[in-house]
């Protein structure tokens, strides 16, 4: 599915006893700020600070009025442990850049959720051995960065791991009880009836455990979705699933239930516009529903015209637009009155020169430059016979038309 799958301070700690662990929870020497209201954390949209040309948080700030973002992703060691890192790659313990982001939104006066999962990358769930060392995991990214939101991306291929789920619902459980008034999230595959049988068997994991979130949310795209009236019809669905699942009645389970969108080209070729993202705005606000997000503010820009060639990015949307135009229904689910003036479309930039052709026969190592289709690729990691662009979370990042 979808996404490139993958503040502050020493904090001050005290130590818990909890589900058989010891928990860590942050004081204030974090550098955490005043909770937002809860509202901003079920509205926050995906934001990848360190991938796919990450943008400016201030700038989109002053642009929309949003004052929170979902930082994606965290996720166990690409080289094994069951220790917290960006994307794999950047040990929590050691990072700078994300918390660089973080202080730049809180001295703006928002704040931020972390998401971890998503679906590339090994999750903690999976490279953990229980629910507790888990949490303890998790944990280490609420002390450090002063959390007071936190969203359990569980999606393909984490979710059809059973041991792997019930690490990541004890653990969400766990965190839930350590850190009183964490916001949770628990975000997983749509389908057109509502979720299928991995996300259902995640409930009831759920159920199982005596856990309840803030809220549920499916992700209604990549699955055949055809705009917003699919995805409102997947939201009804779904509705339904929870009120059989945790014997709800219809307005509990709308106020435990969330969207996650995708704004532009999807990957699987659906397109979801300004327009569509009004219809489920509405029909959130209207039932009541606890969470309306998307995936994601690195896409919420005007291609240039050598990227809208009918192909998905993680830098724009696809769709014609003005910048963070998606953005600003995430500022209206928080009950705010976006700017009415239009900000100023993202220049297009001077095409650079082309690299060297990829070749298919030719072995790379990260950090290799090819060119492909008018466009210049990086390797991530080592590949071969892996055409750059043919998956949005394979070996190859786009560094723009050349």
């Amino acid at each position: 599915m979808r996404r490139l799958r993958a503040c502050l301070g020493a904090a001050a700690v005290v130590t818990l006893a909890a589900a058989g662990s010891t928990a860590l929870v942050a004081g204030n020497a974090s550098g955490a700020t005043t909770a937002l209201d809860n509202r901003w954390y079920a509205a926050a949209p995906y934001l990848m600070p360190l991938d796919n040309d990450p943008p400016d948080p201030a700038a989109i700030m002053d642009a929309t009025g949003l004052k929170a973002f979902q930082l994606a992703f965290v996720l166990a060691p690409d080289g094994g442990g069951c220790t917290p890192t960006w994307g794999g790659t950047v040990p929590v313990s050691s990072d700078t850049a994300v918390r660089s982001v973080i202080d730049t939104i809180r001295a703006k006066g928002g704040d931020v959720s972390v998401s971890i999962g998503g679906y590339g990358g090994t999750k903690l769930g999976q490279a953990c051995a229980d629910p507790a060392a888990t949490a303890a995991a998790y944990q280490q990214v609420i002390t450090k960065y002063g959390l007071h939101a936190i969203d359990f991306d569980l999606e393909e291929p984490e979710y059809e791991n059973t041991a792997a789920i019930h690490n990541e619902i004890g653990a969400a459980k766990i965190l839930q009880q350590n850190n009183p008034g964490l916001y949770v999230s628990v975000t997983t595959a749509g389908t057109a009836d509502g979720t299928g049988w991995f996300g259902k068997q995640m409930l009831l994991e759920a159920k199982s455990q005596g856990f309840t979130p803030n809220n549920f949310s499916i992700m209604p795209f990549d699955g055949g979705f055809n705009g917003a009236a699919s995805q409102t019809g997947a939201l009804t669905n779904f509705n339904a699933i929870l009120r059989s699942t945790f014997g709800w009645d219809e307005a509990t389970a709308y106020a435990h239930e969330g969207f996650s969108g995708m704004n532009g080209r999807s990957d699987t070729g659906e397109y979801f516009t300004q327009a569509d993202f009004q219809t489920v705005l509405d029909y959130a606000t209207s039932h009541h529903m606890d969470r309306f997000t998307f995936w994601s503010l690195n896409r919420d820009r005007q291609c240039t015209p050598a990227d809208n060639g009918g192909r998905t990015s993680g830098t724009c949307s696809s769709v014609p637009q003005n910048s963070w135009d998606f953005a600003k229904y995430s500022v209206k689910f928080a009950g705010v009155t976006p700017p009415t003036t239009t900000p100023t479309p993202t220049p297009t930039p001077t095409p650079t020169a082309c690299k060297t052709a990829w070749n298919s026969a030719t072995a790379y190592t990260g950090g290799s430059e090819v060119s492909y289709n008018k466009h210049n690729w990086k390797a991530k990691w080592w590949t071969q016979n892996e055409a750059p662009g043919a998956s949005q979370w394979g070996p190859w990042q786009d560094e723009g038309a050349c």
